[in-house]
Protein backbone atom coordinates (compact mmCIF):
# COMPACT_ATOMS: atom_id res chain seq x y z
CA UNK A 1 0.00 0.00 0.00
CA UNK A 2 1.65 3.52 -0.90
CA UNK A 3 0.38 6.16 1.39
CA UNK A 4 0.25 9.58 -0.35
CA UNK A 5 -2.13 11.66 2.52
CA UNK A 6 1.10 12.86 4.50
CA UNK A 7 -0.75 16.36 4.15
CA UNK A 8 -3.68 15.20 6.67
CA UNK A 9 -0.87 13.10 9.17
CA UNK A 10 2.78 11.91 7.76
CA UNK A 11 4.04 8.42 9.01
CA UNK A 12 5.55 8.57 12.46
CA UNK A 13 8.91 8.97 11.93
CA UNK A 14 11.56 6.53 13.38
CA UNK A 15 13.09 8.65 15.68
CA UNK A 16 9.91 9.69 16.95
CA UNK A 17 9.00 6.00 17.97
CA UNK A 18 12.30 5.62 19.56
CA UNK A 19 12.17 9.28 21.51
CA UNK A 20 8.83 7.94 22.43
CA UNK A 21 9.50 4.21 23.83
CA UNK A 22 12.61 5.77 25.49
CA UNK A 23 10.84 8.38 27.35
CA UNK A 24 8.28 6.56 28.74
CA UNK A 25 10.72 5.23 31.46
CA UNK A 26 12.08 8.96 32.52
CA UNK A 27 9.04 10.90 31.28
CA UNK A 28 6.54 9.68 33.70
CA UNK A 29 6.73 11.99 36.53
CA UNK A 30 5.23 15.66 37.34
CA UNK A 31 7.90 17.62 36.14
CA UNK A 32 7.27 20.53 38.54
CA UNK A 33 8.36 18.53 41.03
CA UNK A 34 11.46 18.61 43.30
CA UNK A 35 12.27 15.02 43.79
CA UNK A 36 14.52 12.70 41.41
CA UNK A 37 11.57 11.64 39.03
CA UNK A 38 10.10 15.47 38.87
CA UNK A 39 13.89 16.61 37.95
CA UNK A 40 14.44 13.81 35.21
CA UNK A 41 10.59 14.36 33.72
CA UNK A 42 11.77 18.29 33.92
CA UNK A 43 14.83 17.70 32.07
CA UNK A 44 13.55 16.12 29.19
CA UNK A 45 10.69 18.48 29.13
CA UNK A 46 13.42 21.38 28.88
CA UNK A 47 15.40 19.89 26.20
CA UNK A 48 12.92 19.21 23.85
CA UNK A 49 11.17 22.67 24.26
CA UNK A 50 14.78 24.02 23.60
CA UNK A 51 15.25 21.80 20.37
CA UNK A 52 11.64 22.74 19.25
CA UNK A 53 12.12 26.47 19.70
CA UNK A 54 15.61 26.07 17.84
CA UNK A 55 13.53 24.47 15.09
CA UNK A 56 10.92 27.78 15.48
CA UNK A 57 13.40 30.26 15.26
CA UNK A 58 12.05 31.26 18.81
CA UNK A 59 13.19 31.54 22.51
CA UNK A 60 12.39 28.51 24.35
CA UNK A 61 10.27 30.75 27.40
CA UNK A 62 8.07 32.13 24.09
CA UNK A 63 6.76 28.40 23.26
CA UNK A 64 3.98 26.36 24.91
CA UNK A 65 2.96 22.81 24.32
CA UNK A 66 -0.44 22.33 23.50
CA UNK A 67 -2.41 18.74 22.96
CA UNK A 68 -2.74 19.28 19.12
CA UNK A 69 -2.56 22.06 16.54
CA UNK A 70 -5.98 22.93 16.57
CA UNK A 71 -6.01 23.42 20.56
CA UNK A 72 -3.00 26.19 19.49
CA UNK A 73 -4.77 27.83 16.80
CA UNK A 74 -7.34 28.42 19.04
CA UNK A 75 -5.32 29.14 21.79
CA UNK A 76 -3.28 31.28 19.96
CA UNK A 77 -6.61 33.57 18.38
CA UNK A 78 -8.14 33.64 21.41
CA UNK A 79 -5.67 34.78 23.69
CA UNK A 80 -4.49 37.37 21.07
CA UNK A 81 -7.61 38.85 20.95
CA UNK A 82 -8.58 39.52 24.31
CA UNK A 83 -5.24 40.55 24.87
CA UNK A 84 -5.75 43.43 22.08
CA UNK A 85 -9.37 43.40 23.40
CA UNK A 86 -8.80 47.36 24.02
CA UNK A 87 -7.61 48.07 19.99
CA UNK A 88 -11.06 46.28 18.65
CA UNK A 89 -12.64 43.05 17.77
CA UNK A 90 -11.74 42.85 14.24
CA UNK A 91 -9.89 39.91 12.94
CA UNK A 92 -8.45 39.54 9.24
CA UNK A 93 -8.14 35.52 7.83
CA UNK A 94 -7.32 34.28 4.55
CA UNK A 95 -10.30 32.89 2.18
CA UNK A 96 -8.19 29.57 2.54
CA UNK A 97 -7.06 28.96 6.37
CA UNK A 98 -7.50 25.68 7.89
CA UNK A 99 -11.09 25.07 9.58
CA UNK A 100 -9.52 25.91 12.94
CA UNK A 101 -8.94 29.71 12.23
CA UNK A 102 -12.24 29.91 10.29
CA UNK A 103 -13.72 28.52 13.30
CA UNK A 104 -12.32 30.80 15.75
CA UNK A 105 -13.58 33.68 13.30
CA UNK A 106 -16.59 32.29 13.50
CA UNK A 107 -16.76 32.21 17.26
CA UNK A 108 -15.18 35.93 17.38
CA UNK A 109 -18.74 37.03 15.24
CA UNK A 110 -21.10 35.18 17.21
CA UNK A 111 -19.91 37.14 20.29
CA UNK A 112 -20.33 40.75 18.14
CA UNK A 113 -16.40 40.83 16.50
CA UNK A 114 -16.28 41.11 12.50
CA UNK A 115 -13.87 39.38 10.30
CA UNK A 116 -12.90 40.40 6.50
CA UNK A 117 -12.07 37.24 4.46
CA UNK A 118 -8.82 38.27 2.23
CA UNK A 119 -9.56 36.54 -1.46
CA UNK A 120 -6.87 34.51 -2.92
CA UNK A 121 -5.93 34.23 -6.69
CA UNK A 122 -6.57 30.95 -9.04
CA UNK A 123 -3.68 29.66 -7.79
CA UNK A 124 -4.60 30.39 -3.78
CA UNK A 125 -2.15 32.89 -3.63
CA UNK A 126 -3.17 35.91 -1.39
CA UNK A 127 -1.90 39.23 -2.04
CA UNK A 128 -0.08 41.19 0.59
CA UNK A 129 -1.38 44.88 -0.51
CA UNK A 130 -4.89 42.82 0.12
CA UNK A 131 -4.01 42.32 3.61
CA UNK A 132 -2.75 46.01 3.84
CA UNK A 133 -6.18 47.23 2.44
CA UNK A 134 -8.38 44.65 5.12
CA UNK A 135 -6.59 46.66 7.82
CA UNK A 136 -8.61 49.10 10.00
CA UNK A 137 -7.90 51.07 13.41
CA UNK A 138 -9.91 48.34 15.33
CA UNK A 139 -8.44 45.54 13.64
CA UNK A 140 -6.57 43.40 17.00
CA UNK A 141 -4.60 40.27 14.88
CA UNK A 142 -4.27 39.00 11.27
CA UNK A 143 -3.46 34.96 10.45
CA UNK A 144 -2.26 33.81 7.45
CA UNK A 145 -0.95 29.93 7.22
CA UNK A 146 2.22 29.46 5.84
CA UNK A 147 1.33 27.03 3.22
CA UNK A 148 -2.27 25.68 1.98
CA UNK A 149 -2.86 21.98 3.24
CA UNK A 150 -5.23 21.34 0.17
CA UNK A 151 -3.22 22.39 -2.85
CA UNK A 152 0.21 22.59 -1.05
CA UNK A 153 0.35 26.74 -1.70
CA UNK A 154 3.04 28.66 -0.25
CA UNK A 155 1.91 31.84 1.20
CA UNK A 156 3.48 35.44 1.35
CA UNK A 157 3.87 35.00 4.88
CA UNK A 158 7.40 37.73 5.05
CA UNK A 159 5.22 40.27 2.90
CA UNK A 160 2.28 40.52 4.78
CA UNK A 161 3.96 40.28 8.10
CA UNK A 162 5.84 43.82 7.01
CA UNK A 163 2.46 45.01 6.03
CA UNK A 164 0.88 44.14 9.70
CA UNK A 165 4.32 45.09 12.11
CA UNK A 166 3.96 48.49 10.04
CA UNK A 167 0.12 49.03 11.38
CA UNK A 168 1.06 47.55 14.70
CA UNK A 169 -1.36 44.08 14.09
CA UNK A 170 0.47 41.37 15.31
CA UNK A 171 0.49 38.30 12.77
CA UNK A 172 -0.89 34.52 13.65
CA UNK A 173 0.93 32.25 11.61
CA UNK A 174 -0.10 28.60 11.05
CA UNK A 175 2.68 27.17 10.20
CA UNK A 176 1.25 23.00 10.95
CA UNK A 177 2.03 22.00 7.05
CA UNK A 178 5.60 24.10 6.47
CA UNK A 179 7.43 24.05 9.75
CA UNK A 180 8.93 20.53 9.33
CA UNK A 181 10.44 21.66 6.02
CA UNK A 182 12.15 24.75 7.73
CA UNK A 183 11.82 27.97 9.81
CA UNK A 184 9.20 30.24 8.48
CA UNK A 185 10.96 33.14 7.84
CA UNK A 186 9.40 36.67 8.35
CA UNK A 187 8.43 38.95 11.40
CA UNK A 188 5.74 37.23 12.69
CA UNK A 189 4.18 37.42 15.86
CA UNK A 190 2.58 34.01 16.96
CA UNK A 191 2.80 30.81 15.48
CA UNK A 192 1.02 27.48 15.76
CA UNK A 193 2.13 23.57 14.75
CA UNK A 194 1.18 20.32 14.94
CA UNK A 195 3.18 17.31 15.43
CA UNK A 196 1.67 14.73 13.37
CA UNK A 197 1.74 16.79 10.35
CA UNK A 198 5.90 16.24 10.17
CA UNK A 199 6.14 12.68 11.50
CA UNK A 200 5.41 13.44 15.41
CA UNK A 201 3.07 11.59 17.68
CA UNK A 202 -0.52 12.98 17.27
CA UNK A 203 -1.86 15.00 20.19
CA UNK A 204 1.15 17.49 20.55
CA UNK A 205 0.73 21.52 18.92
CA UNK A 206 2.75 24.05 19.34
CA UNK A 207 1.77 27.64 20.11
CA UNK A 208 4.44 30.30 20.21
CA UNK A 209 4.20 34.02 21.32
CA UNK A 210 6.54 36.44 20.58
CA UNK A 211 8.07 38.75 23.06
CA UNK A 212 5.84 41.64 23.64
CA UNK A 213 2.73 40.31 22.33
CA UNK A 214 -0.24 40.99 24.05
CA UNK A 215 -1.59 38.02 24.91
CA UNK A 216 -4.33 37.17 27.37
CA UNK A 217 -4.54 33.60 27.85
CA UNK A 218 -8.66 32.77 27.74
CA UNK A 219 -10.63 30.27 30.13
CA UNK A 220 -9.32 28.22 33.83
CA UNK A 221 -5.70 28.91 33.51
CA UNK A 222 -3.06 26.75 35.77
CA UNK A 223 0.61 26.36 36.28
CA UNK A 224 1.20 24.63 33.47
CA UNK A 225 2.81 26.19 29.63
CA UNK A 226 2.89 29.54 30.98
CA UNK A 227 -0.80 29.27 31.63
CA UNK A 228 -1.47 28.96 27.73
CA UNK A 229 -1.92 25.53 27.83
CA UNK A 230 -3.56 24.05 30.79
CA UNK A 231 -3.32 20.38 31.80
CA UNK A 232 -0.49 17.49 32.71
CA UNK A 233 2.26 17.53 29.88
CA UNK A 234 2.66 14.57 27.79
CA UNK A 235 6.19 13.94 27.91
CA UNK A 236 7.00 11.25 26.23
CA UNK A 237 4.37 12.95 23.56
CA UNK A 238 6.45 16.22 23.20
CA UNK A 239 9.87 14.73 23.52
CA UNK A 240 9.09 12.91 20.22
CA UNK A 241 7.47 15.40 18.37
CA UNK A 242 10.82 17.72 19.38
CA UNK A 243 13.29 14.49 18.25
CA UNK A 244 11.41 13.94 15.26
CA UNK A 245 11.49 17.78 14.05
CA UNK A 246 14.92 17.73 14.33
CA UNK A 247 15.65 14.78 12.66
CA UNK A 248 13.11 15.58 9.81
CA UNK A 249 14.78 18.87 9.36
CA UNK A 250 18.34 17.75 8.43
CA UNK A 251 16.57 15.56 6.17
CA UNK A 252 14.49 18.83 4.55
CA UNK A 253 16.67 20.22 1.94
CA UNK A 254 17.79 16.76 0.39
CA UNK A 255 14.45 15.14 0.26
CA UNK A 256 12.86 18.34 -0.74
CA UNK A 257 14.51 18.46 -3.90
CA UNK A 258 13.93 14.36 -4.28
CA UNK A 259 9.89 14.76 -3.68
CA UNK A 260 9.76 18.16 -5.66
CA UNK A 261 11.03 16.27 -8.49
CA UNK A 262 7.95 13.72 -8.11
CA UNK A 263 5.49 15.96 -8.14
CA UNK A 264 6.53 17.64 -11.20
CA UNK A 265 6.53 14.61 -12.86
CA UNK A 266 3.17 13.84 -11.07
CA UNK A 267 1.98 17.87 -12.55
CA UNK A 268 3.56 17.46 -16.08
CA UNK A 269 1.79 13.70 -16.36
CA UNK A 270 -1.60 13.64 -15.45
CA UNK A 271 -3.00 16.03 -17.64
CA UNK A 272 -1.35 13.85 -20.39
CA UNK A 273 -2.23 11.00 -19.16
CA UNK A 274 -6.04 12.08 -18.33
CA UNK A 275 -8.13 14.03 -20.31
CA UNK A 276 -9.90 16.63 -18.77
CA UNK A 277 -8.04 17.18 -15.91
CA UNK A 278 -7.18 20.39 -13.80
CA UNK A 279 -3.71 20.69 -11.69
CA UNK A 280 -4.39 23.31 -8.82
CA UNK A 281 -2.20 25.21 -6.60
CA UNK A 282 0.49 27.23 -7.51
CA UNK A 283 3.09 26.20 -9.94
CA UNK A 284 6.28 27.16 -8.06
CA UNK A 285 5.59 28.51 -4.41
CA UNK A 286 4.40 25.37 -2.97
CA UNK A 287 4.93 22.66 -0.89
CA UNK A 288 7.73 20.33 -2.04
CA UNK A 289 5.48 16.92 -1.42
CA UNK A 290 2.03 18.08 -2.51
CA UNK A 291 0.35 18.00 -5.68
CA UNK A 292 -4.08 18.66 -6.33
CA UNK A 293 -5.56 18.20 -9.62
CA UNK A 294 -9.78 17.54 -10.18
CA UNK A 295 -11.40 15.19 -13.36
CA UNK A 296 -14.38 16.27 -14.72
CA UNK A 297 -17.42 14.15 -14.48
CA UNK A 298 -16.09 12.01 -11.71
CA UNK A 299 -17.76 10.96 -8.51
CA UNK A 300 -14.52 11.86 -5.64
CA UNK A 301 -15.45 9.45 -3.41
CA UNK A 302 -15.66 7.18 -6.08
CA UNK A 303 -12.46 8.06 -7.19
CA UNK A 304 -10.89 7.95 -3.95
CA UNK A 305 -12.32 4.56 -3.39
CA UNK A 306 -10.88 2.90 -6.81
CA UNK A 307 -7.07 4.04 -6.28
CA UNK A 308 -7.61 2.66 -2.36
CA UNK A 309 -8.41 -1.04 -4.41
CA UNK A 310 -5.41 -0.03 -6.53
CA UNK A 311 -3.52 0.20 -3.44
CA UNK A 312 -3.18 4.09 -2.92
CA UNK A 313 -3.93 5.55 0.15
CA UNK A 314 -4.80 9.55 -1.35
CA UNK A 315 -6.94 12.20 -0.32
CA UNK A 316 -9.82 15.06 -2.07
CA UNK A 317 -11.09 18.57 -1.63
CA UNK A 318 -14.52 17.21 -3.87
CA UNK A 319 -17.42 18.30 -2.90
CA UNK A 320 -18.58 14.69 -3.07
CA UNK A 321 -16.86 13.15 -0.61
CA UNK A 322 -17.86 11.42 2.47
CA UNK A 323 -16.90 13.61 4.79
CA UNK A 324 -18.95 16.93 3.13
CA UNK A 325 -21.77 17.78 1.22
CA UNK A 326 -20.18 20.89 0.29
CA UNK A 327 -17.55 21.82 -1.84
CA UNK A 328 -14.03 22.71 -0.39
CA UNK A 329 -14.05 26.13 0.83
CA UNK A 330 -10.30 26.24 -0.43
CA UNK A 331 -10.77 25.05 -4.08
CA UNK A 332 -14.15 27.22 -3.48
CA UNK A 333 -12.33 30.43 -2.93
CA UNK A 334 -9.75 29.42 -5.88
CA UNK A 335 -12.65 29.50 -8.14
CA UNK A 336 -11.42 25.97 -9.39
CA UNK A 337 -13.06 22.68 -10.57
CA UNK A 338 -13.91 21.05 -7.46
CA UNK A 339 -15.35 17.64 -8.65
CA UNK A 340 -13.46 14.45 -8.92
CA UNK A 341 -10.61 16.44 -6.61
CA UNK A 342 -7.02 14.23 -5.58
CA UNK A 343 -4.76 15.60 -3.44
CA UNK A 344 -1.18 13.78 -3.95
CA UNK A 345 1.22 14.60 -0.71
CA UNK A 346 3.94 12.25 -0.66
CA UNK A 347 5.88 11.54 2.77
CA UNK A 348 9.95 11.78 3.14
CA UNK A 349 11.14 8.59 1.61
CA UNK A 350 8.31 7.35 -0.94
CA UNK A 351 9.49 5.26 -3.64
CA UNK A 352 10.01 6.64 -7.36
CA UNK A 353 8.60 3.02 -8.14
CA UNK A 354 5.43 3.89 -5.97
CA UNK A 355 4.97 7.32 -8.00
CA UNK A 356 5.30 5.37 -11.50
CA UNK A 357 3.08 2.76 -10.44
CA UNK A 358 0.42 5.47 -9.45
CA UNK A 359 0.59 7.18 -12.52
CA UNK A 360 0.12 3.90 -14.53
CA UNK A 361 -2.81 3.62 -12.50
CA UNK A 362 -4.99 6.73 -12.53
CA UNK A 363 -5.85 6.46 -15.97
CA UNK A 364 -8.04 3.82 -15.65
CA UNK A 365 -9.22 4.35 -12.91
CA UNK A 366 -10.70 7.83 -13.83
CA UNK A 367 -12.06 5.66 -16.61
CA UNK A 368 -13.45 3.07 -14.65
CA UNK A 369 -15.63 5.73 -12.40
CA UNK A 370 -16.59 7.82 -15.61
CA UNK A 371 -17.60 4.47 -17.00
CA UNK A 372 -19.19 3.74 -13.84
CA UNK A 373 -21.49 6.99 -13.91
CA UNK A 374 -22.69 6.40 -17.79
CA UNK A 375 -25.04 8.36 -19.09
CA UNK A 376 -27.23 10.77 -17.25
CA UNK A 377 -30.59 8.10 -16.37
CA UNK A 378 -33.70 10.35 -16.35
CA UNK A 379 -32.76 13.99 -18.19
CA UNK A 380 -35.08 16.10 -18.62
CA UNK A 381 -33.89 17.88 -22.15
CA UNK A 382 -36.70 20.91 -23.24
CA UNK A 383 -36.43 23.91 -25.35
CA UNK A 384 -37.56 27.36 -23.82
CA UNK A 385 -37.72 29.42 -26.45
CA UNK A 386 -34.24 29.59 -27.55
CA UNK A 387 -32.53 28.23 -24.83
CA UNK A 388 -31.70 24.62 -24.18
CA UNK A 389 -32.78 23.63 -20.75
CA UNK A 390 -30.99 20.67 -18.70
CA UNK A 391 -33.30 19.75 -15.31
CA UNK A 392 -30.59 18.58 -13.03
CA UNK A 393 -32.65 18.95 -10.00
CA UNK A 394 -31.68 16.24 -7.37
CA UNK A 395 -28.67 15.04 -9.00
CA UNK A 396 -25.22 15.28 -7.00
CA UNK A 397 -22.37 16.38 -8.67
CA UNK A 398 -20.56 15.87 -11.38
CA UNK A 399 -24.27 14.87 -12.58
CA UNK A 400 -25.22 18.80 -13.89
CA UNK A 401 -21.62 19.12 -15.52
CA UNK A 402 -21.77 15.64 -17.22
CA UNK A 403 -25.33 16.62 -18.89
CA UNK A 404 -24.06 20.40 -20.02
CA UNK A 405 -21.02 18.26 -21.69
CA UNK A 406 -23.69 16.70 -23.20
CA UNK A 407 -25.78 18.80 -25.14
CA UNK A 408 -23.20 21.59 -25.85
CA UNK A 409 -22.79 20.66 -28.97
CA UNK A 410 -26.60 20.53 -29.50
CA UNK A 411 -26.93 24.47 -29.66
CA UNK A 412 -25.60 26.09 -32.21
CA UNK A 413 -22.53 28.55 -31.67
CA UNK A 414 -23.76 31.69 -29.41
CA UNK A 415 -26.37 29.74 -28.51
CA UNK A 416 -27.92 29.34 -24.32
CA UNK A 417 -27.77 25.89 -22.28
CA UNK A 418 -29.79 26.58 -18.64
CA UNK A 419 -29.00 23.81 -16.29
CA UNK A 420 -31.14 23.72 -13.25
CA UNK A 421 -29.73 22.10 -10.47
CA UNK A 422 -29.75 21.93 -6.19
CA UNK A 423 -25.95 20.53 -5.45
CA UNK A 424 -24.13 23.65 -3.92
CA UNK A 425 -21.16 22.01 -6.14
CA UNK A 426 -22.85 23.39 -9.19
CA UNK A 427 -22.13 26.58 -8.33
CA UNK A 428 -18.26 26.19 -8.74
CA UNK A 429 -17.99 23.24 -11.01
CA UNK A 430 -20.21 24.90 -14.12
CA UNK A 431 -18.27 28.28 -14.18
CA UNK A 432 -14.74 25.62 -13.95
CA UNK A 433 -15.90 23.74 -16.16
CA UNK A 434 -16.63 26.67 -19.24
CA UNK A 435 -13.43 28.26 -18.09
CA UNK A 436 -11.62 24.57 -19.04
CA UNK A 437 -13.84 24.22 -21.99
CA UNK A 438 -13.76 27.73 -23.60
CA UNK A 439 -17.47 28.00 -23.49
CA UNK A 440 -18.64 31.38 -22.04
CA UNK A 441 -20.29 31.62 -18.32
CA UNK A 442 -23.20 34.07 -18.29
CA UNK A 443 -24.36 33.65 -14.51
CA UNK A 444 -26.78 32.74 -12.51
CA UNK A 445 -30.52 33.06 -11.59
CA UNK A 446 -33.10 32.04 -8.70
CA UNK A 447 -35.19 29.46 -9.97
CA UNK A 448 -38.26 28.18 -8.24
CA UNK A 449 -35.81 25.36 -7.71
CA UNK A 450 -32.39 25.05 -7.13
CA UNK A 451 -30.50 27.41 -9.05
CA UNK A 452 -30.51 28.54 -12.67
CA UNK A 453 -26.89 28.41 -14.47
CA UNK A 454 -26.83 29.83 -18.02
CA UNK A 455 -23.86 29.17 -20.37
CA UNK A 456 -23.38 30.08 -23.84
CA UNK A 457 -21.27 28.13 -26.60
CA UNK A 458 -18.22 29.93 -27.35
CA UNK A 459 -16.62 27.45 -29.68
Amino acid sequence: MAYFDAASSAPLHPVARQALLASFDEGWADPARLYREGRRARVLLDAAREAAAEAVGCRPDELAFTSSGTGAVHAGIAGALAGRRRIGRHLIVSAVEHSSVLHSAEVLEAAGGSVTQVAVDRAGLVDPVAYGDALREDTALACLQSANHEVGTEQPVGAVAEVCREAGVPLLVDAAQSLGWGPVDGGWSLLTASAHKWGGPSGVGLLVVRKGVRFAAQGPVDERESGRAPGFENIPAIVAAAASLRAVRAEAAEEAVRLRELTDRIRARVPRLVPDVEVVGHPVRRLPGVVTFSCLYVDGEALLHELDREGFSVSSGSSCTSSTLTPSHVLRAMGVLSEGNVRVSLPPGTAEEDVERFLAVLPRAVTAVREKLGAPTASEVVREEDVLVVDSLGKRCPIPVIELAKVIGDVPVGGLVRVLADDEAARLDIPAWCEMRNQDYVGEEPADQGTSYLIRRAT
